[in-house]
């Protein structure tokens, strides 16, 4: 495995980074910064609209690593569950649009405590999705998250799982997201890396601070906390993965301080850690 960094082209900002900046900051920012990748968040999408969203990306000439996010599949009805499998048909569509292929899977927490069901119905739920993925090209990215997230946000929370969905559904639609935050503490780890292939469709890149200041805005910029960053993403690009590497970090004070700093910050430590 190579141990040159990887090249400045690849880096993307992952949106969440710098929350508190709009898409038209957001994209404006990358510019400045010489940042070639966006990946963008609905909830961005929706403050201006899709039209003018795609006016932006098209303007500044960023591309687009991915969508986030879709998912959230278990609900405790099944009218509930349909109107998600519905949204994430309006995920996809927008995805499209805006020239990505991959959108970002939070697969969602259990209704009345029952986990079984709600993996069962992450399974179902992607796999009832594929078919109109395949119609809008778009690849379905399945993102574990950390166990401490089990509650109320995902219940697949180790690649392995990942890789079982992926194994059960067959479909070169679905894939996996390698994120170091959610992932580096697991002594499987680089065993699913390479398990799951050509099928792992992005790599984020953040670190873990210990002591943890947040349960949810605890992510470090890269290089302060205790993940081996570069041996991950190694092992990323040995099972064949080449593309953008998204710095997705979500913590108050990096969003509370001006997002031209973050973004230059981030660039420093991607070349000294990633």
């Amino acid at each position: 495995m190579t141990k040159e960094n990887p090249s400045s082209k690849r880096i993307s900002l992952n949106q969440i980074t710098t929350e508190n900046w709009s898409l038209p900051d957001a994209a404006e920012g990358c510019v400045r910064a010489e940042i070639p990748w966006i990946s963008i968040w609905r909830h961005k999408l929706q403050e201006i609209g899709l039209n003018q969203s795609k006016k932006i990306i098209r303007d500044t000439g960023l591309r687009v690593s991915s969508l986030c996010r879709g998912g959230m599949f278990p609900a405790a009805t099944d009218s509930e569950r349909q109107s998600r499998l519905d949204d994430n048909r309006r995920a996809i569509e927008e995805a499209a649009e805006l020239g990505t292929d991959v959108l970002v899977l939070v697969c969602g927490a259990a209704p009345d405590r029952d986990l079984d069901s709600a993996r069962q119905w992450v399974a179902e739920g992607i796999e009832k999705l594929v078919p109109y993925a395949k119609d809008y090209g778009i690849k379905l990215g399945i993102e574990p998250l950390h166990p401490m997230f089990a509650a109320d946000r995902s219940v697949i929370v180790t690649l392995k799982q990942a890789n079982t969905i992926l194994d059960t559904i067959q479909s070169p639609q679905v894939g996996v997201i390698v994120d170091v935050y959610h992932v580096w503490w697991d002594p499987d780890l680089y065993q699913q890396i390479t398990r799951a292939g050509n099928k792992i469709l992005g790599f984020h890149v953040s670190d873990w601070a210990h002591p943890l200041p947040d349960l949810f805005k605890g992510r470090a910029m890269i290089g302060d906390g205790v993940i081996e960053i570069r041996r991950i993403r190694q092992a990323v690009e040995a099972a064949g993965y080449t593309g953008p590497i998204e710095v997705e970090i979500i913590n108050q004070a990096i969003w509370d301080q001006p997002g031209d700093e973050t973004l230059r910050v981030m660039k420093e430590r991607y070349i000294e850690h990633v």
